[in-house]
């Protein structure tokens, strides 16, 4: 099922989903935009962002589960927005009434983070339900140049080390591959970037692609 007014930035880390969710933010025109992350800004989420530094430590199947428990409230839970448009949970209510909801992340990246440590069937169960979204970005880059990005910011989480993002890397493109079929695709749109451009020119490919489905912005 293809949830309308849902976009999805997806890439490993370092790919600059963050990024071009804030230059989208900062848009005029996009009053009428919300914008989200995974893991959601729930207590939930707030807990699996504990356990992504370490803190916590859990079972790989255990972390999975806690992922879509996560994404369940994000996706079906109570449309609650915190601030300046950033929606808490509730992206299914959100889109019903009218919304263009951006998330950075969704299951693609469970699909492609939680393969390489668990049974790939697990994941895959687990978000088997879950609505696509009208539109997926890919954010196309080398582990290697990700890595120097990431390593910019200071602490690193779990999954941030070359190996794991080469790891990571290799199952996103499968992901991709695999969701790019019109039996998977169910009518998604994927616009794959050069996330190596400059953000500048990688937000007027995503701009325009958001145009070109008739929603409005700028």
């Amino acid at each position: 099922m293809i949830l309308r007014n849902f976009i999805v930035l997806e890439g490993i880390d370092g790919a600059g989903t963050s990024t071009q969710l804030d230059i989208l933010k900062n848009t005029a025109g996009t009053e009428k935009f919300l914008f989200t992350a995974e893991p959601s800004p729930s207590p939930v989420g707030k807990f699996l962002r504990t356990m992504l530094k370490g803190d916590v430590p859990v079972s790989n199947e255990t972390a999975a589960y806690i992922f879509a428990a996560d994404r369940n409230e994000h996706v079906n839970g109570k449309m609650l927005v915190d601030g300046d448009r950033h929606l808490v949970t509730g992206i299914s209510e959100a889109c019903s009434m009218g919304h263009t909801v951006v998330s950075d992340r969704y299951f693609f990246s469970s699909l492609a983070y939680q393969s390489i440590q668990c049974r790939p069937e697990v994941p895959r169960i687990l978000n088997s339900l879950f609505p696509l979204p009208e539109l997926l970005v890919y954010f196309d880059i080398s582990p290697e140049k990700s890595l120097e990005r990431i390593g910019g910011r200071g602490q690193r989480e779990i999954y941030e080390n070359l190996d794991f993002l080469k790891k990571t890397a290799a199952q996103y493109e499968k992901v991709v591959e695999e969701y790019s079929s019109p039996e998977k695709s169910q009518g998604m749109e994927i616009l794959r970037v050069d996330a190596t451009k400059s953000k500048e020119d990688v937000a007027s490919l995503i701009h325009e692609k958001i145009r070109s489905m008739g929603i409005k912005i700028g």
